[in-house]
């Protein structure tokens, strides 16, 4: 097991001090929260993000004794040499510690109506950019004998919705990477589970013609009655990357308010 690093800025405390972390979608509605949450714990966070304006916004809430330890790093995901050579910088000196493959795109029409480029754009964005990630990252796990690797999937997989096709299709195969990956990579003591968040207020629910309908429908089918924040969702990830979650692995845990019991 390594021992926790020295990184730049303010002297680090918590449960990721001194951890290196790589947050893909990590400007977005759920993410800018968590990469908040993770630098207060000490963490050094590489941002991949392409959302200027969330950038931005992430930046400006970013405390500033914490700053130095946040790398935003504005690319698109489907951009596959831009990637590799962005994350061949990020590794070339230290290996990451923990990996959360979070970005994802969700395009929202019936079935019918996609192109099979549409479903391909959907793909390489919300996995394989997951699998470049983890290409640049294992090696440096695997010689230091630690890692996390979290992926995000989703309460649609439960099959609640429609016009997600190429999404839910997107999601399933997160959750079946993170299973093949934690069997093949537990021995070299990397952990990797997935989080599935439910119905959280994010730019997502903007698909829905009817908030105040759909508003409706979550709260009918959660048990906890009260709507998901982004700091539940950090809650989680911050576990799973922690020491504390070393023997917990291949695991697709629901954050969703008790919608999904399984």
């Amino acid at each position: 097991m390594n021992s926790p690093s020295a990184v730049a800025g303010a002297v680090a405390q918590g449960r990721l001090a001194g951890r290196r972390v790589l947050y893909t979608g990590a400007s977005g509605g759920l993410g800018h929260q968590t990469t908040l949450d993770m630098l207060a714990e000490g963490a050094e966070v590489f941002a991949l993000d392409r959302d200027h304006s969330k950038n931005a916004s992430l930046l400006a809430d970013t405390p500033e004794a914490q700053a130095a330890r946040l790398h935003l790093l504005e690319i698109d995901l489907a951009d596959v040499a831009g990637l590799r050579a962005t994350l061949a910088r990020i590794t070339a000196d230290k290996p990451l510690d923990v990996v959360i493959n979070n970005a994802a795109i969700y395009p929202s029409k019936p079935f019918e109506e996609f192109t099979l480029e549409e479903h391909r754009t959907v793909h390489a964005v919300n996995v394989e950019a997951a699998l470049i990630c983890m290409a640049a990252a294992l090696p440096g796990m695997r010689a230091q004998g630690w890692g996390r690797v979290i992926n995000v999937t989703s309460i649609t997989l439960t099959g609640g919705w429609e016009n997600l096709t190429p999404y839910v299709q997107s999601k399933g195969a997160l959750l079946g990477l993170t299973r093949a990956w934690a069997r093949e990579f537990g021995k070299w003591g990397i952990t990797v589970n997935a989080i599935a968040p439910g119905a959280f207020p994010t730019d997502a629910e903007k698909i829905h013609p009817d908030p105040e309908g759909y508003v409706k429908f979550v709260m009918d089918h959660q048990a906890v009655k009260r709507r998901g924040t982004p700091h539940d969702i950090a809650a989680a990830i911050l576990f799973l990357a922690s020491e504390g979650a070393g023997f917990i692995t291949g695991q697709n845990i629901a954050v969703d308010g008790g919608w999904n019991m399984t």
